[in-house]
């Protein structure tokens, strides 16, 4: 068995409201930027590959008086991290002890990537990352879960697929994939435990 993980949502506890909530005074106009200027259909451009600068300068004519606000996101994408889940590491720390391959699929931007290894080294602790922003192409569409079949050598049937999204989830079951749909990363363990008592 391997194990391919998802980042955002398994081990980090991303999200823009923890850094914008110092940002609006209302809670209102936080909500409105989030969801109308820079929201997450914008974000996941990014991720898919487009550069920061592309999407400020997509994004800041629609939106001028928001132009602050606009440059503040991917300048401040790390203070939106909250923290990792400790869980989660645990469970990796305890699989490579026990051999087995541990690989990353995640839709992240390959900008804001750039150093994550370094300031999280459970991350070097991985047999290899797939950044969807650094080959341009991303989840759920097939063609990035058939790259990291390919690249890491991976037997779908003998995979666990980790991720808190069910769109991503239901795309890696058409692959045959096994899947874990992980709404509550507290909860990892026994999930994961499930696929090794087998």
């Amino acid at each position: 068995m391997k194990f391919l993980f998802d980042l955002g949502g398994v081990f980090f506890d991303w999200d823009p409201n923890h850094f914008f909530k110092d940002i609006f005074d209302k809670v209102e106009e936080r909500e409105y930027f989030l969801n109308e200027v820079c929201n997450d259909e914008w974000n996941i451009q990014q991720d898919a590959g487009r550069t920061i600068k592309e999407a400020e300068s997509v994004l800041i004519p629609k939106f001028p008086h928001y132009e602050k606000q606009i440059k503040m996101y991917y300048k401040n994408h790390r203070n939106m991290i909250r923290g990792t889940f400790d869980t989660s590491i645990k469970v990796l720390d305890k699989l490579k002890k026990q051999n087995y391959e541990c690989y990353v699929l995640s839709n992240w931007s390959a900008e804001t990537f750039i150093g994550m290894t370094d300031d999280y080294p459970f991350l070097q602790s991985f047999n290899g990352l797939l950044i969807s922003g650094e080959d341009n192409m991303m989840k759920p569409d097939a063609e990035i879960y058939e790259l990291a079949i390919t690249r890491f050598n991976l037997i779908p049937q003998e995979t666990v697929f980790i991720d808190d999204k069910l769109e991503n989830i239901e795309a890696a079951k058409k692959l045959h994939l096994k899947t874990i749909h992980l709404i509550d990363p507290n909860k990892i363990e026994a999930e994961i435990d499930n696929f090794l008592i087998s």
